[in-house]
């Protein structure tokens, strides 16, 4: 909230300023306008220029950077994440990321299938993570593929494979 108004106070700034410059006829006119004026008067006016070119261009900057970082890091696309969808974001971005891609972990790979484009399910994430998968499988095997390549059984395994499935299921697609 305290970023937003920030950000629209500059712009009003910015707005009073060009207004000053055009009324007093360009900048020539602005100019003779402040140097017309008293020692104490021209002090003020470079004080408060200089106080709001660093509210501007310090504190708001900081402000946009620094931002509600702690939130950010708790929800992707809107959504809020669990403490368990957290670790599994991290999981997947350290063991998954490589080969897949999903926008909500920034990830980029080519190998295995698109988790936004599929939005696979929980069972079926989890079902892949303990199993892997193979192209042409033998029959009745429970490792058939999404993708084109090959992905080892038990990448993360128990609690950490249930979170990793938990984030993939929650974020796939929907961002």
């Amino acid at each position: 909230m305290l970023s937003s108004t920030l950000f629209i106070a500059l712009w009003v700034v910015l707005g009073l300023g060009v207004f000053f410059i055009a009324i007093r006829g360009g900048l020539v006119g602005a100019r003779a306008t402040l140097q017309g004026q008293s020692f104490a008067a021209r002090r003020a006016a470079w004080i408060g220029f200089t106080m709001i070119a660093i509210v501007f261009g310090v504190t708001l900057p900081l402000v946009f950077l620094i931002g509600n970082h702690a939130k950010a890091n708790g929800q992707i696309g809107g959504y809020k994440l669990t403490a368990a969808e957290k670790q599994g974001r991290q999981l997947f971005g350290t063991r998954c990321a490589v080969c897949h891609t999903l926008a909500a972990a920034n990830a980029v790979g080519k190998v295995g299938p698109n988790l936004d484009t599929i939005q696979p399910t929980y069972g079926l994430v989890l079902h892949t993570i303990t199993y892997g998968c193979v192209q042409n499988p033998p029959p009745h095997s429970q490792q058939a593929c999404l993708g084109q390549g090959n992905m080892p059984a038990s990448v993360v395994q128990g609690q950490q494979a249930m979170n990793v499935a938990k984030f993939v299921a929650k974020v796939a697609g929907r961002e």
